[in-house]
């Protein structure tokens, strides 16, 4: 299967892929289009330097500075003593620890305008440039058996992010990128080397970065538009050999999205698990549009579409996650959601809204950013979950193991809390199952999920055309950017949205231009309204792309918006129920007690040496004392909304803390008999009969408890 050549050449030929369930011709760029262009997108995102974050936003970016991700390259040792900068410790062969590290420390950095955070990114790029190969290699791998490609894809992320923010720094990234990919085409055409892994190599065991090839062709795709410098060809066979290595891996993400293969259950049921791991699927999202552009096939829309509404449909959470530990769960609420996956899926779906303008995909960014996310991450944001479960009344090493891939101690909060629960003896080589569950295992959560709020941010606000603008995810920020012909344009948005329905924009402008603000899909336009420079409110009217269009004059503009919220009760496929407000999901809120001790070693159970942590890298376990067999009754709900006429400043920091969150709802409820089940609770019980008084129990913003039940039984009063 791996024992052919094939050159650059017998790629401008016509290749197959599945669209639709059938399989049909699709022509690359090559053949389609004489002038190899690509689909642009539907909406642009500015440069990082151009939105700041406001309110609540920035208390939890700069509480995440201050916190683990602002000190990684300091302390960890997957990072400062990466193999990236001359260091010798990596958690596996992908060598991907420093790089995803990278990848969020410039748009963290460049948010925030940190100094400290700047200085620690440009330590990297000078480190990574400087000792590129001659040859073009990016990396610290001098072998071609250790040379994979895919830790590239996320340098290379960092890289044109870099470009964007720091433009002094372009020129040689742009260098750096054009060296790499004159490399990367030729051993690409050389039997897929560095891609599929062959006789003697050992750099993607588990075909990880195979089933990631549209990685690199993204950040190529931004080097194809911006700066091609003449090597057109080169850049674009590149990016068609990485689309047919996957073709030829095996991993070619348009023959799994296709109805009857794309699966309905979840592991163990699934056999077929070459595309069903939870970081790659949510990263595969944007697989078929990232191909699109270059074939233009209209198939691969539709089959974008469908392949973020099957995998919320099959194996959704209700929290704005996949759930998948590792690999795809079904709709168990006992089964966990991987932290990772909350950021890739935040990431792929507001790469989608950029380029498709679907609502329900901006609208998909926003639940998993105020709900998923938040909740695995401790308020200090010093610790942080492997592996979230809906319903998690503790956090803790489970005696038994809920999960299919992930070992019982996923779901406690830690620096690398998913360790191996297995006694290895010292000196004894790894045989294939060991191996096996270590590569499963790898502490790439805590250098990857401090990407979420950064890039949320920066895409929160997109330009339209050459003289529009979109507020596209909401949030407290402030954007200043130039539109055409000139106009340099300030919208400063004061909210403390999604925990208040109110968004006031004040706007200046050197001349007129037009703003769209963004209706998510949950809104009650009956209850909303929007009023411009305090005349009398009007009713919100939404064109047919979700957005509300406000033709801004010269001058300053002041916008109010007001969103209709009503609590939304939604049966789940486990038979309980979830109760939203807004983009809010609402969860049993209950107390815990918390233990902490020194963080434990993911490869062996043994607590670090404290010179590889720090006094505020703790690992915790979190035990209530509060019941938590609680069913509701959905009709007699009441909302505890305190918001009003709150300012930003007046949320408290961290608002991703118990009981910090200014509304709740309480609900009629009772105890009722629940089992538990691999020391977790099984799926809610049906038609339960209470055991208990009727009782008023608050469910709080999933995000803020920590410990918590989000799917429940239901009960009449």
């Amino acid at each position: 299967m791996f024992g052919r050549i094939v050159p650059a050449s017998a790629f401008l030929a016509v290749t197959t892929v599945f669209v639709g369930g059938l399989l049909v011709p699709a022509t690359n760029g090559a053949v389609s289009n004489s002038t190899n262009t690509l689909s642009p997108f539907l909406y642009t995102p500015l440069p990082l330097t151009a939105i700041r974050p406001r309110g609540w936003l920035s208390s939890q970016l700069h509480l995440s500075a201050a916190g683990l991700a602002g000190h990684e390259h300091d302390f960890y040792r997957y990072v400062s003593d990466s193999t990236w900068l001359g260091g010798s410790t990596e958690y596996s062969e992908l060598h991907e620890s420093a790089p995803y590290w990278f990848n969020y420390i410039v748009p963290l950095a460049y948010v925030l305008d940190d100094a400290r955070l700047k200085a620690q990114a440009k330590s990297f790029l000078d480190y990574v440039l400087d000792h590129q190969a001659e040859d073009g290699w990016i990396g610290p791998e001098t072998t071609r058996e250790t040379r994979g490609i895919w830790a590239r894809a996320l340098v290379l992320f960092g890289m044109t992010q870099y470009a964007e923010a720091d433009p002094s720094e372009t020129e040689r990234i742009v260098d750096s990128m054009h060296k790499f990919t004159v490399l990367a085409h030729d051993m690409l055409a050389s039997n897929f080397t560095g891609l599929i892994q062959q006789s003697g190599d050992n750099f993607d065991p588990w075909r990880f970065g195979l089933a990631r090839t549209h990685e690199l062709v993204m950040s190529l795709q931004w080097l194809y538009e911006n700066y091609p410098r003449g090597q057109e060809q080169v850049i674009w066979e590149t990016m068609e050999l990485m689309f047919e290595g996957g073709r030829v891996g095996e991993r070619d993400w348009t023959t799994f999205f296709v109805e009857g293969v794309f699966p309905k259950v979840g592991t163990p049921a699934i056999k077929d698990t070459r595309f069903t791991h939870g970081v790659n699927l949510a990263q595969a999202l944007r697989y078929p549009a990232v191909l699109y552009r270059m074939t233009k096939e209209d198939g691969l829309l539709t089959q974008t579409r469908n392949a973020v509404n099957w995998t919320y449909t099959y194996h959704g959470s209700s929290s704005g996650t996949i759930i998948a530990d590792e690999h795809l769960g079904g709709l168990s609420p006992q089964r966990g959601s991987e932290l990772c996956m909350s950021v890739e899926t935040m990431f792929s779906l507001s790469y989608l809204y950029r380029f498709q303008g679907d609502n329900a995909f901006a609208d998909g960014v926003e639940r998993a950013a105020f709900n998923a996310f938040p909740a695995a991450i401790s308020p200090d944001w010093w610790s942080h979950q492997y592996v979230t479960q809906t319903n998690q009344p503790w956090s803790r090493n489970l005696t038994a193991k809920p999960f299919y891939n992930v070992v019982s101690y996923g779901n406690t909060f830690g620096l690398e809390p998913n360790f191996l629960c297995l006694l290895i003896k010292p000196k004894v080589k790894y045989n294939y199952l060991v191996w096996w569950i270590n590569l499963f295992k790898q502490p790439c959560c805590t250098v990857n999920h401090p990407q979420g709020y950064p890039k949320f941010l920066a895409t929160s606000f997109l330009k339209a055309g050459s003289n529009g603008l979109i507020h596209a995810l909401l949030s407290p920020s402030e954007v200043t950017t130039t539109l055409a012909h000139g106009n340099k344009v300030t919208v400063s948005v004061d909210t403390i949205y999604p925990f208040g329905d109110t968004l006031v924009y004040t706007i200046t402008a050197r001349s007129s231009f037009d703003f769209y603000i963004r209706i998510p899909s949950w809104t009650v336009l009956a209850l909303s309204s929007i009023s411009v420079d305090g005349k009398k409110a009007g009713a919100l009217t939404p064109d047919e792309n979700s957005l509300q269009k406000v033709a801004v004059k010269s001058g300053r503009t002041t916008v109010k918006v007001k969103l209709g919220m009503e609590v939304n009760v939604v049966t789940r496929g486990s038979g309980g129920v979830a109760v939203y407000r807004g983009p809010l999901l609402y969860a049993l809120d209950l107390e815990y007690s918390s233990e902490s001790f020194q963080p434990l070693n993911w490869t062996d159970t043994q607590p670090l040496p404290g010179e590889e942590t720090l006094p505020e890298t703790r690992d915790h376990i979190l035990e209530t004392p509060s019941e938590w067999r609680i069913a509701i009754d959905p009709t007699n709900l009441t909302v505890n909304d305190n918001s009003a006429g709150l300012k930003m400043a007046d949320l408290p920091s961290p608002i991703f803390a118990r009981g910090a969150a200014p509304v709740s709802i309480t609900a009629a409820a009772c105890a009722v008999a629940w089992n538990v089940t691999l020391d977790s609770p099984a799926l809610p019980p049906l038609s339960p009969a209470c055991v208990g008084e009727r009782v008023n129990v608050t469910l709080s913003p999933y995000g803020t408890a920590k410990v918590h039940m989000a799917e429940l039984p239901i009960v009449g009063f």
